[in-house]
């Protein structure tokens, strides 16, 4: 532990029981963590000139500085200050109003949250190679999630759309639910494997190879045997069993317990039960369209038991969208268009870095230091779980 103030506490004079002679005296350390509310201002004396050939206009710039703005604009929000404004308003939910709260409160840092808003565009603009970087690590991806929800956009319905890998995670917010806007994050040549809750627009990659959420149909089932009769019942619960079954399959082979063949025999049993499962008319409304569903979905069912080490539900798409929806919830999304896709760019930021275990604030410090924009890298960083 690095400790930067070492502070002696003496003994009293006397016992502050009775008044008498304190013996037996020794040493022991106490350690107190504490933060330290102070801003630091700097002043930078820029040099202006004009060239004696041309004319043109030229100033210095320290590589300390954020920005070549002066005169009205000379204000700037520091690197450090910035990239953890972006931290509690884009990762952890807090709306802007709270975050310059926050700032004041706790450093002495006092700005609008207008301000706020402006600084946080900048940002969001020298992240945009990164961002692009990052769509294009999700294409070429051997496997990615998807999923969506509902996201507002000056007071209007938009979708906020997440398309995420082991390591990496890219948010889209769009005005529709639609293949358009799917493709603008995953790419209409996409051909590898895509796992989903069984929204129609995804089978519209044609060249990927589909995995349809398990956990979505077995919860489908279970909402079915609430209300279902004894005799309604028989086929959502048979549903189910069979695909826990794959499951437990799945668990096992990962363990060791079952060989190669052993898990292509047993999955092609299953898909066998489903389809005996999916023979016979059903009398029941609700049993006639899960069996229509079924059987769209039948051939996307158990791709993660043909391809081990594929995910069999969308957690990892789920895990994307929920802190985002908290954030919706709390402070309703966002106002503009820009506001939106700086909400996006900064998002898939925090999460990859997230994911990869990286701490994201002095990454975000370096870029607005530089000149020109720069593709941010976390390649030497190992994944972590969401």
């Amino acid at each position: 532990m690095n400790v930067d103030e070492e502070i002696l506490v003496p003994l009293p004079d006397r016992s502050p029981c009775c008044s008498g002679e304190i013996e037996n005296l020794h040493v022991e350390d106490q350690y107190q963590t504490e933060i330290v509310r102070k801003t630091r201002v700097t002043c930078f004396h820029v040099h202006v000139g004009n060239c004696g050939k041309c004319g043109r206009r030229i100033q210095g710039r320290d590589s300390r500085q954020t920005s070549d703005a002066i005169g009205a604009a000379a204000s700037q929000l520091g690197p450090e200050a910035l990239s953890l404004a972006a931290l509690l308003n884009k990762k952890l939910g807090i709306p802007l109003g709270k975050t310059t709260t926050v700032l004041d409160k706790g450093f002495g840092l006092s700005l609008t949250p207008g301000g706020l808003s402006q600084a946080l565009a900048r940002l969001g603009t020298k992240c945009e190679p990164t961002y692009e970087d990052l769509v294009c690590q999700v294409r070429a991806s051997a496997s990615v999630t998807m999923d969506e929800s509902g996201w507002r956009v000056g007071g209007c319905l938009w979708w906020l759309w997440a398309a995420v890998t082991e390591d990496t995670t890219v948010y889209g917010i769009m005005p529709g639910r639609g293949y358009d806007e799917a493709v603008r994050l995953l790419g209409a040549e996409f051909d590898g494997f895509l796992v989903h809750d069984g929204w129609s627009v995804y089978y519209k990659f044609l060249s990927a190879f589909h995995q349809s959420c398990t956990r979505h149909l077995i919860n489908r089932c279970n909402e079915m045997l609430e209300s279902a009769s004894p005799a309604a019942g028989t086929f959502p619960n048979n549903v189910k069993a069979i695909l826990l079954k794959g499951l437990d399959l799945r668990d096992r082979y990962l363990e060791g317990e079952v060989s190669d063949h052993g898990l292509a025999s047993a999955a092609g049993r299953l898909e066998a039960d489903i389809a005996r499962l999916l023979a016979p008319s059903y009398r029941s409304e609700q049993n006639r369209r899960l069996a229509k569903h079924l059987n769209h979905e039948f051939e996307y069912l158990f791709t993660y038991l043909k391809c081990p080490g594929l995910e069999a539900t969308n957690w990892r798409g789920e895990q994307a969208i929920r802190p985002a929806v908290v954030a919706r919830k709390v402070w309703g999304g966002n106002r503009t268009k820009k506001g939106a896709h700086i909400q996006e760019v900064l998002t898939s930021i925090l999460r990859t870095s997230h994911q990869r275990g990286a701490d994201p604030l002095p990454e975000l410090a370096a870029l607005l230091r530089a000149p020109k924009p720069y593709v941010l890298k976390f390649d030497s960083l190992h994944p972590a779980r969401c």
